[in-house]
């Protein structure tokens, strides 16, 4: 970014700040001076005024030009072009020492006498401004014969070029620059005040419409206006060749100063491109995406805000009516939506992309100005707006806690005046506490140790005092606490339990996964470089790779293998959520001499035993899942709050094989439900339960949930649980079965009487009867 001082002196008074002072204050504040130049010019260079301009007697090419110069009249032969169109120029006095230690000294060109010359900005070490010499135009200050050039601050000016980091487009103009100044010198901004506009009577409406498409994501403001004549604007020439902003003709011109002064994205249109068949301006800003907002004409796409504008749509010095556009669109939304695109930008897709102005109003008004000043420009009343939704980003802010970041005791009154010159809004919500609004142009502001930067640039990292490093932590208890705590609580259940926690990568083998029936990503979003030829795409399941790890742990000749792991998996489209998943392969338990050395395999209830140690109370249902990993008649629903949270099985024979290992169960499951959200208290009864045990005959086809679903059908308030004890099949009962069940029966406000518990006793037989056939036995 580059700016000059008497540029940013029209915004913040710097008549008693050094050059020296603005370096050092620029780069104690982030804003890291690259490069400062002071124009110097010789004091015999003055102002100039051409009285005649006569073609040279020998010379087709020279003009002999009579100057007058304050002290006389001087007769100077020019090469230029330009000049028999100048009134103003610069003269370089007999004497004056130009650069390169060029001195200027009498001369006859061509037989004619030369007392001077005329110069052009190169030559005075000035930027570049184009072919011919200074044509110089009271846009600097009044000018007088004679009068040393270097007297003009606007041309003996100091050109600093910025390095600004990313987040810093708010500093992309040079009133954003005199803002951040302003904070750190402590000096109040200028208040700018626009020259109010020749208005047309005839209102905007009755000549133009705005018809906004979609939910916009940028904000667009309209002024319509003729212009005409533009006049000479040097200083405006100078200023853009010092910060090196090359555009063609005279409105574009106005348009990158206004815009490289205000940071407001400004365009203007010749009218015609929007003119519908009732002879009407019509504006279309319409959504085509997110981030991307076209603006359309009668027949064509004019501009995508932010990006681009087509090039037969600008106006120009023939344009009868003139269509001004100032536009504001948040950069982080722009970038995504236009990273995705093959859009050709321009060069304000820079400055939308890094963060512009979003007061658009004041764009325009200084725009106005500037044409008011330059031009016959007559406005049409009111103006066209759309404006996007969207809600700013605020900060709690607490004294203590930004004292406590910097390290230096900073008074909320100090931070408050601080932020308040920086642009924020300030909502107070106590005596240490505020609520910091962060405008549009510091989109980069999100967090309170960002607040706490700003803070640190302005009193200057310089004053903060050194102080003994201190770690002091603060307790931070939240959702992200809670979920590691149970987490945590859930892996010391499961060690507990006798597993051991296994930990591998959230790759997995592509193949295997599809082989057994899981999921796999979608090509597309799959993995562009594995790490490994078997780890070559990320799991949808944690059980292959607990498997992998079981194989493992058989060639090394352990006889027992319970393992588990909590991690995440993912879906088809990457949607990441996290389970937990057991394998228990191989013996049950340790040899000992308790079992003589010949220990049992782990079976089907051992294992929902050890499971249930370390999750907590579950039921099991007939398996829904089709993972072909699961046994066909070993394996269930894990069932939690009457919803389908995972499965519980045994291995498949096949998988079981192909792994090389033994007899192994396996079991995943969600882990949002097993991490507890509240404490759900049950009372206790202080008076005496029974149990109670019944025998009934059903067939032998009916399962044990098809019963236990029945019984917890019965709504008995003195029912507490009910279990199985016993089955038995023998030929005696044929096609039948023997159940036995248990049931705990108290109550919460008496002791019990026997007609309460024949009372409940005789419910559930009869329940039974009906709705299972049973028999007593």
């Amino acid at each position: 970014m580059i700016i000059t001082k008497s540029w940013l002196h029209e915004f913040i008074d710097l008549s008693t700040v050094s050059n020296e002072t603005l370096y050092a204050t620029f780069n104690a504040i982030g804003l890291e001076v690259d490069s400062i130049k002071e124009i110097d010019i010789d004091h015999n260079v003055v102002v100039g005024k051409i009285l005649s301009v006569e073609k040279h007697p020998d010379a087709d090419k020279l003009n002999v030009c009579q100057i007058d110069v304050g002290s006389g009249t001087r007769q100077i032969v020019c090469g230029a072009k330009n000049v028999v169109d100048a009134q103003y120029v610069a003269v370089a006095m007999i004497g004056a020492v130009l650069p390169e230690n060029f001195e200027i000294k009498h001369a006859k060109l061509r037989g004619v006498e030369s007392e001077g010359m005329v110069c052009a900005s190169a030559e005075l070490g000035l930027p570049s401004m184009g072919k011919g010499i200074m044509i110089l135009d009271e846009s600097i200050g009044t000018l007088e014969a004679g009068r040393a050039l270097n007297t003009y601050p606007q041309i003996i000016d100091t050109i600093i070029e910025l390095e600004l980091t990313a987040n810093r487009g708010d500093c992309l103009s040079v009133y954003g620059v005199a803002r951040d100044l302003s904070a750190a010198l402590d000096i109040e901004m200028r208040v700018f005040e626009p020259n109010r506009e020749d208005k047309v009577k005839l209102g905007i409406a009755r000549v133009a419409q705005l018809r906004s498409e979609g939910v916009l994501d940028a904000d667009l403001y309209y002024k319509l206006a003729s212009i005409e004549d533009i006049t000479s604007y040097f200083l405006l020439s100078l200023r853009l060749a010092m910060v090196g902003v090359e555009v063609k003709g005279a409105i574009e011109s106005l348009l990158a100063y206004a815009t490289h002064t205000t940071g407001v994205i400004l365009r203007a249109y010749d009218s015609t491109a929007f003119v519908n068949s009732e002879d009407k301006i019509s504006i279309y800003p319409c959504s085509k995406d997110k981030g991307i907002v076209e603006v359309r004409g009668h027949s064509i796409c004019t501009s995508i805000v932010g990006v681009n504008q087509e090039s037969s749509v600008k106006a120009h010095a023939g344009s009868a009516k003139v269509l001004l556009e100032a536009s504001y669109i948040h950069p982080d939304v722009l970038v995504e939506a236009f990273s995705q695109t093959t859009f050709t930008s321009d060069a304000l897709y820079y400055k939308t992309s890094r963060g512009s102005n979003p007061d658009l109003e004041f764009g325009l008004l200084f725009l106005g100005t500037l044409l008011h000043a330059y031009a016959e420009f007559n406005c049409y009343e009111g103006s066209l707006t759309v404006l996007a939704k969207r809600k700013n980003h605020s900060v709690m802010v607490d004294a203590g806690e930004i004292s406590s970041i910097i390290g230096m005791e900073i008074e909320l009154s100090k931070i408050v005046g601080i932020l308040h010159k920086l642009g924020f809004k300030i909502n107070k919500m106590s005596e240490a506490t505020v609520v910091v609004v962060v405008p549009d142009f510091r989109h980069d502001i999100k967090h309170v140790q960002d607040i706490s930067e700003e803070i640190v640039r302005i009193i200057g990292i310089n004053n903060i005092k050194a102080k003994p490093l201190i770690f002091a932590e603060k307790p931070r208890l939240n959702s992200v606490t809670d979920r590691y705590k149970a987490k945590k609580a859930l892996r010391h259940r499961a060690v507990g339990a006798g597993f051991y926690e296994n930990v591998s990568y959230v790759f997995s083998d592509r193949v295997l996964l599809d082989k057994y029936g899981f999921a796999v990503t979608e090509e597309a979003l799959d993995l562009a470089n594995p790490i490994a030829e078997e780890l070559n795409t990320l799991r949808s399941t944690l059980l292959i790779n607990l498997l992998s790890a079981v194989k493992r742990n058989v060639s090394y000749s352990i006889k027992a293998i319970p393992l588990f792991e909590i991690g995440a998996i993912f879906a088809e489209k990457r949607e990441e959520s996290e389970v937990m998943s057991f394998v228990f392969s191989g013996q049950s338990e340790s040899e000992s001499i308790q079992n003589a050395g010949k220990p049992t395999a782990i079976d089907f209830a051992t294992f929902t035993k050890k499971v249930g140690a370390v999750i907590g109370n579950f039921e099991l249902e007939p398996c829904t899942y089709n993972y072909r990993v699961l046994h066909p008649y070993q394996s269930a629903n894990i069932m939690i709050e009457g919803k389908k949270r995972g499965f519980i099985a045994k291995l498949h024979p096949t998988v079981q094989e192909a792994y090389g290992i033994p007899v192994t169960f396996i079991a995943e499951m969600d882990l949002e439900v097993l991490l507890p959200t509240h404490i759900n208290a049950k009372p206790i009864s202080k008076f005496q339960g029974v149990y109670k045990d019944l025998s009934i005959v059903i067939e032998k086809s009916l399962q044990y949930y098809d019963v236990a679903k029945v019984l917890q059908g019965l709504n008995l308030d003195l029912l507490k649980d009910s279990y199985p004890i016993d089955i038995y099949v023998d030929e005696a009962l044929g096609n039948q079965k023997s159940l036995t069940l248990r049931f705990f029966i108290q109550s919460m406000d008496k002791t019990l009487q026997e007609s309460d518990i024949d009372s409940v006793m005789g419910q559930i037989i009869t329940t039974l009867q009906n709705k299972c056939n049973a028999t007593l036995r």
